[in-house]
């Protein structure tokens, strides 16, 4: 799975290094993540800002660790998975086939939307369909360096529009420093974990180790350039997550203007800014809208259908070199596939409760899975001791899952409910 793109990569400026960290934070940070801090501004005010900053230090630690992972044992994380027993194939094989299932359906349809408020004379559901088939296209072929530099470049569009967005509201930056004290107003509990759990990313925070072999980084030797990666990665990802808070708190908590959950929020912030300013920053918002769910639907595409590969070339035992556990594979082919056809039956037809069912319920699982594995395998000698977890890892990564065992206690709650 190894692609060494340049013998002499350690030797760079580190900046020209810098790629798949910010792929994996734009990948993670899509439309809902944005509404989830948007409502929490809209509730809160700056409140919960300290909670967007702990949500930061946390994917900070478990992609790092994902990628120590991967450079100090020379396997994929999906093979960490399986040296830990059978269960982890019974919960990640049928996961990864039911979130591919609904997450296709819920990617295309969350392009579309900014779309077609932009261009209405197009539904929904023919932009969204439309951008599954760019998408897969755009990866396809397993031409890494040009997935990443697109990704790029919605991040920058992304970033310029949303924090463009913030600037324009006049920030108070006295509110702004209090909201980094750690307070839990009334009611905000399950706020505080949305907030924090949802900055950057679920499954794509384990496909980091994918695509840092992508790059060429595949040894040890690149343990720093890996870890300055991560961290740039997301400090941009906290600053542009900030900025949605910063418009919650100025446009809607002062406002008293309440948004909808999921994608249709950000619908609803185009409307206020279009009131406030004019439709031109309604516009530039919407390009921003579509940046962030194009990108999510990009690094899933790419992503998510390499760890499938290995998923499925390391059940039928094929060698680590064997083209089908690569990228541009038949099985990673097959995954885009099935990211892309079958999921416009959702798009038209809607999405069965049972299916919506088990989606919640084995995504509920993924985080504290992955927090959980991931202290299992750095904390024995699956890894030499130099690269092992410190105990500060161990208490970032234990607090991480922690929360996230509470939130998908939270979410099986919500699933039961429906029942």
């Amino acid at each position: 799975m190894t692609t060494a793109t340049s013998t002499t990569q350690d030797a760079s400026p580190r900046w020209r290094l810098v790629g798949p960290g910010l792929v994996v934070a734009a990948t993670g940070v899509g439309a809902v993540d944005l509404v989830a801090t948007l409502i929490a501004g809209q509730k809160y005010g700056y409140a919960l800002l300290w909670a967007v900053v702990v949500g930061c230090l946390m994917k900070i630690v478990l992609v790092e660790g994902a990628g120590r992972w991967t450079l100090a044992s020379g396997t994929t994380i999906y093979e960490g998975w399986a040296s830990l027993g059978r269960w982890t194939f019974f919960y990640f094989g049928p996961y990864i086939v039911v979130w591919g299932f609904v997450y296709g359906a819920a990617a295309m349809a969350g392009t579309g939307l900014p779309l077609h408020s932009l261009f209405p004379a197009v539904p929904v559901e023919v932009w969204g369909i439309a951008s599954g088939v760019v998408g897969a296209v755009l990866v396809w072929f397993g031409r890494y360096e040009l997935f990443e530099k697109v990704c790029a470049a919605l991040v920058a569009l992304m970033f310029v529009t949303v924090v463009g967005a913030a600037a324009l509201t006049v920030p108070n930056l006295p509110d702004l420093l209090v909201g980094l004290v750690p307070t839990v107003p009334s009611g905000s509990i399950l706020n505080v974990l949305s907030v924090a759990g949802g900055v950057g990313g679920t499954i794509t925070l384990a496909a980091y180790g994918y695509w840092i072999r992508e790059k060429g980084w595949t040894t040890p030797r690149f343990m720093r350039v890996m870890r300055l990666d991560n961290r740039i990665a997301y400090l941009v990802t906290g600053i542009f997550v900030v900025a949605t808070l910063v418009v919650g708190a100025e446009l809607l908590y002062s406002a008293q203007i309440a948004v909808q959950t999921g994608d249709k929020g950000l619908l609803d912030l185009a409307n206020v800014l279009d009131d406030r300013y004019g439709s031109w920053a309604s516009k530039v918002f919407l390009v921003g809208f579509w940046s962030a769910a194009m990108s999510s639907l990009l690094g899933v595409w790419n992503g998510v259908s390499l760890m499938f590969a290995d998923f499925v070339g390391h059940v039928r035992g094929l060698a680590d070199e064997h083209p089908d556990r690569h990228i541009g594979g038949r099985w990673y082919k097959a995954y885009i596939l099935w990211l892309t056809v079958p999921p416009v039956v959702l798009i038209l037809v809607g999405q069965p409760i049972w299916l919506i069912l088990a989606y919640g319920v084995l995504g509920a699982f993924f985080m504290p899975f992955l927090a959980v594995t991931l202290l299992w395998l750095l904390n024995s000698d699956r890894v030499p001791g130099e690269w092992r977890n410190s105990l500060w890892s161990n208490v970032w990564m234990g607090i991480t899952a922690l929360t996230f065992v509470v939130l998908a206690a939270t979410e099986l709650q919500k699933q039961l409910a429906k029942l």
